[in-house]
């Protein structure tokens, strides 16, 4: 007699979990981007994305060079050779630092004294997740600072002293940190897949 199996849930895979964690940075980038003035708000488009309106650069130079950057971040995060990814917000003018968003790369953990598998974790639950953060990259325009001056932006890449680092675009940089005394941090929300787990924050300079 034949008996119906339940259905089990396959548990994302390296490459599944990299292209997932690739993309939300694409996002993320373009809505910071668009939601500090980097660029103006014309320079983007709505697409529907994580159940949710989200708004992409439209700009074809930044939007190569966005590109260019995360196909790299692709290849570190499948070897994981990344743990943190930042994007500083810089004064165009004094290039002074004004913000700081910086994530968090860690790989997942299965739990030591575990002795069955852990149940892979749906992806609704993962892009929920990431909805929340967007959500809140969104409301943070209620506690930072106004920026009333041209800006420009810059991405950093912390990695592992042996990953493979392309020179022609790549280069040793200053980190962009703000001094101690005029800087705020507020951490914002997490999500992980069953490989990796980004953890956000945002760091802005404060003269009050």
């Amino acid at each position: 007699m034949a008996t119906k199996q339940a259905p089990t849930r396959q548990a994302i895979t390296l490459k599944g979990s990299t292209n997932l964690v690739t993309e939300f940075f694409k996002y993320a980038a373009n809505t910071i981007l668009f939601q500090r003035g980097v660029y103006p708000s014309d320079d983007f488009h709505m697409v529907k994305k994580y159940g949710q309106t989200v708004l992409v650069t439209q700009d074809l130079a930044l939007e190569n060079y966005l590109d260019r950057i995360l196909s790299q971040v692709n290849k570190w995060l499948l070897t994981g050779s990344v743990t943190q990814l930042v994007l500083a917000i810089i004064s165009k003018d004094s290039r002074v630092t004004l913000e700081r968003w910086v994530f968090d790369v860690n790989l997942v953990e299965p739990p030591a004294d575990s002795t069955t598998p852990s149940a892979p974790k749906p992806e609704s639950e993962i892009q929920a997740e990431i909805r929340y953060i967007l959500k809140q990259i969104v409301s943070t325009v209620t506690f930072l600072p106004i920026i009333d001056e041209p800006t420009v932006f810059n991405i950093l890449a912390y990695t592992h002293e042996s990953a493979d680092v392309p020179a022609d675009e790549w280069v040793d940089t200053d980190p962009l940190a703000i001094e101690a005394s005029k800087s705020q941090q507020v951490k914002l929300r997490s999500f992980s897949t069953d490989v990796h787990r980004i953890e956000a924050m945002v760091a802005y300079r404060y003269e009050g």
